[in-house]
This record gives C-alpha cells, sequence and structure tokens, in this order.
C-alpha cells in the first residue's frame, strides 16, 4: 500500500509554503474588504476524506454554513478541489460593507466573490513557490444556509482519496469572519507534492 504521508521535513516545508500563500490571501481579502485582517498560523494536515464529514458536522454544530467548491489543475498531476466553508455570523454586515444587497442571492454572490478571491490567491501563492501554475473552474455552490452540509460534504470527498486540511481563522478588525479551506488531491497528486517538497529541501 502507497505511503502517503509527509515526512517531518516535508511537513515543515510545505507548513511555510502555505504560510507565505496564506499571507497573500491575508492581503488581498484585507483589500477587498478595506479593512485590516488578523490571520493565525494555519494549521495543516493530511487526512482521509471519510474523517471529514463528522470533524467538520462538529465543529460547527447547530450552525448554518456555506459551503463553495473551486477546482484547480496544475503541471504534472497537481491537481484537486478546494472548498470553503462559512460560518455566517456578520455576513450580512459584511455583504453591506461590499455593496451587496441584503438578501440571500445576494449573500451567495458575495461569499462566492470572496471565494475566488481567496482560493486563487492561496492557489497562485502555493503554485509560485512550487514553479508550477494552476486554472480554475468556475466556483460552485454545494450548500447554503445548511445545518446538515456534512451530508453534501460526504458526497463531493468521496471522489478524492486524501485531503490536506489547512484551517484558517480570519479576524476583521471591526468584524467576525470565519471560514475553513479544505484542500481535496489524489493521491497522485501528494505524491507529486512530495517530490517538489524534496527538490525545494535539496536546493537549500
Amino acid at each position: 500500500m502507497t505511503d502517503f504521508q509527509f515526512s517531518e521535513e516535508q511537513r515543515d516545508c510545505l507548513q511555510e509554503l502555505v504560510n507565505v500563500a496564506m499571507g497573500l490571501a491575508s492581503d488581498k481579502l484585507a483589500r477587498y474588504l478595506n479593512t485590516l485582517v488578523h490571520l493565525q498560523v494555519p494549521a495543516i494536515k493530511l487526512v482521509k476524506t471519510e474523517q471529514l464529514p463528522e470533524h467538520f458536522a462538529d465543529r460547527h454544530q447547530q450552525q448554518s454554513v456555506t459551503m463553495i467548491s473551486l477546482g484547480f489543475f496544475g503541471d504534472q498531476g497537481l491537481r484537486g478541489e478546494t472548498i470553503m466553508l462559512y460560518q455566517l455570523e456578520n455576513v450580512g454586515v459584511i455583504a453591506k460593507l461590499l455593496g451587496y444587497s441584503d438578501d440571500d442571492s445576494s449573500e451567495a454572490e458575495m461569499l462566492t466573490d470572496i471565494s475566488s478571491v481567496l482560493t486563487t490567491t492561496f492557489l497562485n501563492g502555493l503554485a509560485e513557490q512550487l514553479d508550477n501554475s494552476f486554472s480554475y473552474a468556475a466556483p460552485r455552490i454545494l450548500s447554503s444556509r445548511d445545518k446538515h452540509f456534512a451530508e453534501k460534504l460526504a458526497s463531493t470527498a468521496e471522489q478524492w482519496q486524501l485531503a490536506l486540511q489547512v484551517d484558517i481563522r480570519y479576524q476583521l478588525t471591526d468584524y467576525s469572519f470565519n471560514c475553513d479551506m479544505i484542500l481535496l488531491i489524489p493521491g497522485e497528486a501528494v505524491l507529486r507534492l512530495r517530490l517538489i517538497l524534496d527538490q525545494i529541501l535539496a536546493s537549500f
């Protein structure tokens, strides 16, 4: 059976790459919302996709969550899908801040726009450090204001072997804005990523 786990050195290297990419995404979000954004160091881990629904269902107990997906495709087997899960506290205030009207369709449009900004900025920053480039599918809403979103997450996740779970916590200066990012990736992409990380480590 193929071992997809990262070594300690590979994990540390990937953590640094993710930190840089998340810093770029945080800066882009701050400019997009015209406010300061405080970003905690994201925690990353490789998990089996069947573990995800229960984990996030427990995290977001009795909370309405909107879930947005965006597929990405890179060179030499690097591909996958990002899932953004949004807690909806203060989402109406942020919608007004950005000039969206106060209704469900505008809320969905706003979160789709923010997902595109965050995901493509993060992935572009990651790809550049990996000497790669990504193209993207259009973002799509998988679940909106749903307390039972875990079932839809399970349906999406089962198409993939592994998930690179990236826990993100954005804190805006004036508003609470929380989301989780999940990277769903096939096993061959993990193996390719490990090879690239080894090349980066060998260059030091």
